[in-house]
């Protein structure tokens, strides 16, 4: 029972930076003088159509207030069209492409949604995608009635999307965060209380995750309360006495309802590291064969589900990312606990928006931490200074830095074990190959060797 959680936070083994939509600014200007500019938070699809970087290369244009209306069919239009506008209309009814077909086929140079629900990308598919021309975003109802009230109903417009830096420093702390978390090498626990993980549970877990990240993806919003209730499980048997042992306060458990919903992520990465030192501390792999087994078996399961998914769904998302993003068009809003989650900390004309949060999956953590646990334990038992733990551990640091530029050059969702498993098992298996212990390290024989001698 103890090594169910392990499943779900296996689940999410990919970094990601949410890139799957994109967030934009309109520049509002009065058209008789008046209030300086202001920049208003849009979210946009740039499949539609790409916005401009910089505000000086943006067109301004006449903003028209057609809310009234949700342009669904050829009679909303108005009698004049949109010649040379960016028109305003309501969410609902019909689809974003059947609403910005019509607003292009009125000469509209962009448009504009209006919703009083929560901003979703606007989506389409490829043909429609390529028949359209122009700009669609979503706008908050509240920003809409703010622009009329401070600039009034003569206005115009110009949509751009400012360019962010490549890296955040967000990414400083989840380094910290995860790297601390895989050296932890506090006290083991006790031999009744570990529970070895032989080759035959690893298939079955893999075959359990595969599953279980389908259906997540297809049943969201039925299955993630399930997965938040699994993940409660192991946070219960962390009783006070055992979270200080973990080095964990437990003082978080009691802060859920005092922190403000924008500091929640700060409660959430607390339960989420004691939840991994936990697991790290009750799952053990025996054997480097083992290890190697798991790894190699869920570098290929991460691989799958991030950048081969894509080409199998019909958005052409990644089930990965989709499943630890939370889906767009999700009903609950809900999110999965089973990351460690940073908000955007570096300053930009963004920073307006509710800019979305750079995420590591508890399994980026988990899977080469078991590496790590078992090259601590094989340090003690054969009395080598911790090399293979330092070496394990300074290997993951680095598999984590490439992980961190792959995704600042490719801009989107990354499968994190493409690069920690080659760094953490190449390193472990050559330092045992250096000091001729391979086939020690491979049966995990020096344990019982050990125990012979005591």
């Amino acid at each position: 029972m103890r090594t169910l959680p392990l499943l779900p936070s296996s689940l999410t083994t990919a970094l990601s930076l949410q890139v799957a939509c994109e967030y934009g600014m309109v520049h509002v200007v009065s058209e008789t003088g008046g209030p300086k500019g202001k920049d208003y938070c849009i979210l946009y699809n740039p499949q539609w159509a790409h916005l401009p970087h910089d505000l000086g290369k943006a067109s301004l244009l006449q903003l028209r207030d057609w809310t009234a209306s949700v342009l669904c069919s050829p009679p909303d239009l108005p009698a004049k069209g949109f010649s040379n506008q960016i028109p305003l209309v309501a969410r609902g009814n019909c689809t974003f492409y059947e609403k910005v077909r019509l607003a292009q086929g009125g000469g509209a140079r962009g448009l504009l949604i209006v919703s009083k629900e929560t901003l979703v990308p606007p989506g389409g598919n490829k043909t429609q995608y390529d028949e359209i021309g122009i700009p669609v975003a979503l706008l908050s109802h509240k920003d809409m009635l703010d622009i009329f009230k401070s600039f009034g109903r003569a206005v115009r417009a110009a949509l751009y999307a400012p360019n962010e830096p490549m890296l955040d420093y967000n990414m400083v702390i989840i380094f910290v965060m995860a790297v601390g978390t895989v050296r932890d090498d506090g006290p083991e626990k006790q031999e009744d209380e570990a529970v070895d993980v032989t080759p035959v549970m690893i298939c079955v877990f893999v075959v359990m995750c595969c599953s279980m990240l389908v259906l997540l993806y297809y049943f969201y919003d039925q299955l993630v309360y399930v997965i938040i209730g699994i993940f409660c499980l192991p946070l219960r048997w962390l009783r006070k006495e055992r979270l200080v042992g973990l080095g964990v306060d437990p003082l978080p458990q009691r802060l859920t309802t005092a922190l403000p919903s924008r500091w929640a992520w700060i409660l959430q990465d607390a339960l989420g590291i004691a939840f991994c030192l936990y697991m790290l501390k009750t799952i053990r792999l025996p054997t480097f064969k083992a290890c190697t087994l798991l790894l190699l078996v869920l570098f290929v399961y991460d691989v799958f589900f991030v950048f081969i998914t894509p080409f199998l769904t019909k958005s052409g998302n990644s089930i990965m990312v989709e499943v630890a993003t939370g889906p767009s068009d999700s009903a609950t809003h809900e999110k999965l606990p089973m990351v460690l989650k940073v908000p955007r900390l570096n300053a930009s004309p963004l920073a307006l928006c509710d800019r979305p949060f750079s995420l590591l999956g508890f399994g980026d953590i988990l899977v080469p931490g078991l590496l790590v646990a078992y090259c601590h334990r094989f340090d003690i038992q054969v009395q080598s200074s911790r090399v293979y733990f330092v070496a394990c551990t300074v290997a993951y640091g680095i598999g984590l830095l490439v992980t961190f530029m792959a995704l600042a050059l490719m801009q989107r969702g990354q499968p994190a074990l493409l690069y920690l498993v080659p760094c953490t098992l190449v390193t472990s298996c050559a330092l045992a190959l250096w000091r001729r212990e391979l086939g020690m390290f491979w049966t995990g024989s020096g344990f019982a060797v050990n125990t012979s001698l005591l």
